[in-house]
């Protein structure tokens, strides 16, 4: 999508600088990019103490080294 934008110059040089983006598209979206994800983590932790996840990670740690060596059965045949 092609959009005009009134940004200060300063600005974009200093994300350029940041990110290392070769371009002012690429340092505009590497900028928005980062905005949301930020935003996502906030909302994220807002939601601490609210909900229960009942996750067994060692369970998940067990099927996974099985099916690790599953694969490399496989792959030795």
């Amino acid at each position: 999508m092609r959009a005009t934008l009134n940004i200060p110059d300063e600005l974009i040089a200093e994300v350029q600088n940041i990110t290392g983006a070769k371009s002012r598209t690429e340092a505009v979206v590497t900028a928005i990019q980062e905005f949301i994800r930020k935003k996502r983590m906030e909302q994220l932790l807002a939601l601490k103490g609210r909900i229960e996840i009942d996750y067994d990670w060692e369970r998940e740690e067990k099927l996974e080294l099985e099916a690790q060596m599953k694969r490399e059965k496989y792959l030795e045949k």
